[in-house]
């Protein structure tokens, strides 16, 4: 947080999970009360294998992942998306690109479970992160 300004910026990292479905109702709720911006990063990424990228058979990846992050924000607010609200599609390791995002906000907020056990042994939590 900047000395003197509070809170204007908030990151709410978003997959589709009921998880980050209420990271991004619970930070519209902070927003509210601190007039402060929210921007909501969708990630998606090339499958990895060993030491490069698959790229057979990736087709719609960053589709998919746009789909996903445009019904958790329906789902979250309806037809009525507020004005404070930005949504962001970047490709990359969820981890690193909501901890970069973060350095430039006052506020980073993710879900608690993500996409479940098996996707957290495979790729770890965020949150953990």
């Amino acid at each position: 947080m900047r000395p003197g300004y509070g809170i204007s910026k908030i990151v709410v990292g978003v997959d589709g999970s009921y998880a980050s479905l209420e990271a991004l109702r619970h930070a519209q709720y902070l927003a509210g009360s601190l007039n402060a911006h929210i921007e909501a990063i969708g990630c998606w990424d090339y499958p990895r294998m060993y030491d490069s990228y698959i790229l057979a058979g990736t087709e719609g990846s960053k589709e998919s992942a746009e789909k996903v992050v445009n019904q958790a924000i329906t789902r979250v607010f309806g037809s009525d998306t507020p004005r404070n609200l930005t949504v962001s599609l970047v490709q990359g390791d969820p981890r690193s690109v909501l901890i970069k995002a973060g350095r430039n906000a006052d506020l980073l907020i993710v879900g608690r479970k993500g996409r479940g056990m098996l996707a957290g042994l495979l790729i770890g939590s965020v949150s953990s992160y």
